[in-house]
């Protein structure tokens, strides 16, 4: 099957977002000249980025505050002295992937459910990303061979759902999605496929018809559950990406994490439910910090976390109040807190 006819205007929003994401600042030195920031803060961040690459689009760094080395968005992509630390209890696979691993790109740690791990690529490094010690150099499928992975899928037929994760599936072009999408077509037991991606909040212009045209190739329902954690995210450039996929007829979730100095505020929490449903976009989870090696200056105490989770349930109705939830290796389900 060949790639649906694309216009002039649609190839040029493809190589848009492929350049963008070419073009992430890597370098702390770079991002904190642009932000004007103290070069003080440079060789922390060189340190820390040498374990864990920084990388962050422009358009992104567009939304941060000019020289405020708290901006809520910049905490969650700059290296900093507090990843080296070797905290206690923090683990390199916190979340239990490895034991959850079913197949080559597959893991499985719910009934009726599968996750495939798409790519490592992803358009953003979160300083506290739960899978950024994750062998993805292991994984056939995040090289994009999903022969196997679907072979899996075929073969087990009380799968309903396929979720796309990895890194972040939507930093495949479309022409690498459109084989698997055409591979899930024909797994008649799978309903839904979920996509769980940041990318359309830091990189809104991967949203193109030609996208979701790929994105419904698959002829399952679609879900896209995206990854905001603060309302400065949401600018027009999210607005736009988010009509885009609603109109299409595709339900938009958003999963976020408590983040120490992020988003810790009921005021934070508040104005970005109320943001996200501004934008067809319903607050799913609230995810208390996954305690992976390098994050543990994001935590807030399960004590704060349900404190906020009590004020926010008085400002807002119960649709726009995500559940406020720890994700524990080896349980059935996710765990609501309180």
């Amino acid at each position: 099957m060949h790639l649906p006819s694309q216009s002039t205007a649609e190839l040029s929003l493809a190589s848009d977002w492929q350049k963008s994401l070419q073009q992430a600042i890597t370098d702390p030195a770079e991002l904190l000249e642009i932000l004007g920031l103290s070069q003080r803060w440079l060789p922390a961040a060189q340190q820390a980025a040498s374990q864990f690459g920084l990388k962050v689009p422009r358009s992104y760094v567009d939304r941060m505050a000019r020289g405020d080395i708290n901006d809520p968005l910049l905490r969650q992509v700059l290296p900093i002295a507090a990843e080296l630390e070797n905290a206690q209890g923090f683990l390199s696979d916190p979340v239990g992937d490895a034991l959850a691993k079913a197949d080559n790109g597959i893991i499985q740690k719910y009934q009726q459910r599968a996750l495939l791990i798409s790519t490592g690529a992803c358009g953003v490094h979160c300083r506290y990303c739960f899978r950024r010690h994750f062998p993805y150099n292991d994984e056939l499928a995040a090289k994009g061979r999903w022969q196997q992975s679907l072979q899996w899928l075929a073969q087990h037929r009380d799968i309903q759902e396929v979720i796309l994760s990895g890194g972040d599936p939507l930093s495949l072009t479309d022409q690498k999605l459109l084989p698997l999408m055409q591979g899930l077509a024909e797994l008649p037991h799978v309903h839904t496929l979920r996509l769980h991606t940041r990318q359309p909040i830091v990189l809104p212009n991967r949203v193109t018809a030609n996208l979701i045209d790929t994105l419904k190739r698959s002829g399952k329902q679609l879900v896209v559950v995206l990854h905001a954690n603060h309302a400065n995210e949401l600018d027009e450039s999210v607005a736009n990406a988010m009509e885009k996929l609603h109109l299409a007829g595709i339900q938009l979730l958003n999963q976020s994490v408590l983040l120490a100095h992020v988003n810790n505020q009921a005021d934070a929490l508040v104005n970005l439910s109320r943001r996200l449903f501004a934008i067809h976009v319903l607050p799913y989870y609230l995810h208390c910090l996954d305690r992976v090696q390098g994050s543990a200056h994001f935590e807030v105490p399960e004590s704060e976390a349900l404190a906020l989770q009590a004020a926010i349930s008085a400002q807002l109705p119960g649709y726009l109040v995500p559940k406020l939830v720890r994700e524990e290796a080896g349980k059935p389900a996710k765990t609501l807190v309180g």
